[in-house]
C-alpha cells in the first residue's frame, strides 16, 4: 500500500511520519500545487492532506485511491460527493485540537483586554526607564471577571473556552443550533447584544458562511472584543475590517482567513497594524501535543478502514 502526504509543511515540525510505514510505503511532500495533485495521487492508495483541495479534477487519475485522511476536523476543502461517487472513503479527526485552540482563544482575549502588547512594548522600547515613574496604567486595561463572554458554536472547543471563561469569573452565553442544557443558550442576537467578548467556534457551511456581517457587528457593544478561531468566511471580513476602522467594535482577533495566506488586497491587510487587532497565521490548532494526537488519530482511522470499520468517516 502506498501512502502520500501532500502538504507536510503545513503540519509543522516535530512529527515522526515514519510511524505510518507500518501500513506500507510512505512518501511525503512539503506541498503540492493545485495542478499537480491529480498526477501526484494517481498511484496512491491513501492520501493525507491538510489544506489541499480534493474534487473531481484532482481525483480524475486516482484509480487506486481508497482513503483520504484529513489532518484536521474541518473538511470544507473536500468535495465529499466527488469522493463518494468514486467510492473513496474520507476520514477527519475530531477533538485533537480542543485544548490548543481554546488556549489561543483565551490568550487573544487576555491580550486584548489587558493590553499586554502595549505594556511590554513600553518597557522594551526603554520608555519605562525614561519615564521615571514606577508604574504605567495607560492604556486602560480591564479584568475578565464579571464580563459576559459569548460563545458562538458550542462544540468541544466552545465548551472548553466556556470552562476557562467561567474560571475567570465570566458570565457565559452560548449560541448553538441544537440547544445544550449544560450551557446558557440564547439567540445569536441576544448573545451579540449582551457580550463583552465574543468568540467564534462554528464550522463553515452554508448556514454559517457570513454569519457575522454588517448587521451583526452593528448589534455588538461598541467596546466588544470579537475573536474568530473558526473559519475566515464565517465572518464578512470586509465588514469586520470596516467595523474596526470605524470604531464600531472595541477589538478584533483572528487566526483564520478566507484566503490563506491573505494578500495585500485582503480586508485584513487594512487593519493588520491596528493596536486593537491581533492576527495569527492559522496556528491555533497546532500545539505539538495536538499535532501528535492528530497523527495518532489518523493511524487509528487507517487501521479501522483496513479492518472494515468506519471510524471518523465523514462520507457515510
Amino acid at each position: 500500500m502506498k501512502i502520500k502526504i501532500l502538504d507536510a509543511a503545513t503540519l509543522g515540525e516535530g512529527l515522526d511520519f515514519s510511524v505510518l510505514s507500518r501500513f506500507g510505503e510512505v512518501e511525503s511532500f512539503d506541498g503540492t500545487a493545485k495542478e499537480d495533485v491529480a498526477v501526484r495521487i494517481a498511484d496512491a492508495d491513501v492520501i493525507i492532506i491538510n489544506k489541499i483541495k480534493i474534487n473531481s479534477e484532482s481525483l480524475r487519475l486516482a484509480k487506486r485511491l481508497k482513503l483520504v485522511c484529513i489532518f484536521a476536523t474541518g473538511y470544507d476543502n473536500i468535495n465529499i460527493d466527488d469522493c463518494r461517487e468514486k467510492g473513496i472513503a474520507v476520514c477527519n479527526v475530531k477533538g485533537y485540537s480542543t485544548h490548543s485552540v481554546a488556549q489561543l482563544t483565551v490568550l487573544m482575549a487576555l491580550n486584548l483586554i489587558e493590553k499586554i502588547s502595549d505594556y511590554t512594548e513600553f518597557v522594551k522600547d526603554g520608555e519605562y526607564t525614561k519615564s521615571g515613574i514606577a508604574n504605567r496604567l495607560i492604556p486602560i486595561n480591564h479584568e475578565l471577571y464579571g464580563k459576559t463572554w459569548g460563545i458562538v458554536g458550542a462544540g468541544a472547543i466552545g465548551k472548553q473556552v466556556a470552562k476557562v471563561a467561567n474560571a475567570f469569573g465570566c458570565n457565559v452565553l452560548a449560541f448553538k443550533r441544537t440547544p445544550d442544557e449544560t450551557l446558557n443558550c440564547v439567540s445569536l442576537d441576544t448573545l451579540l447584544k449582551e457580550s463583552d467578548i465574543i468568540s467564534l467556534h462554528t464550522p463553515l457551511n452554508e448556514g454559517t458562511r457570513g454569519l457575522i456581517g454588517e448587521r451583526e457587528l452593528g448589534i455588538m457593544k461598541k467596546d466588544a472584543i470579537l475573536i474568530n478561531v473558526a473559519r475566515g468566511a464565517v465572518t464578512d471580513e470586509n465588514a469586520v475590517a470596516n467595523a474596526v476602522l470605524d470604531g464600531e467594535i472595541g477589538a478584533f482577533a483572528t487566526d483564520v482567513y478566507s484566503v490563506e495566506p491573505f494578500g495585500a488586497d485582503h480586508p485584513m491587510a487594512k487593519i493588520m497594524h491596528c493596536k486593537n487587532v491581533m492576527l495569527t497565521p492559522h496556528m491555533a490548532w497546532g500545539a505539538l501535543e495536538a499535532r501528535v494526537r492528530c497523527l495518532d488519530e489518523i493511524m487509528q482511522n487507517i487501521e479501522s478502514f483496513l479492518s472494515g470499520g468506519k471510524r471518523n468517516r465523514v462520507d457515510v
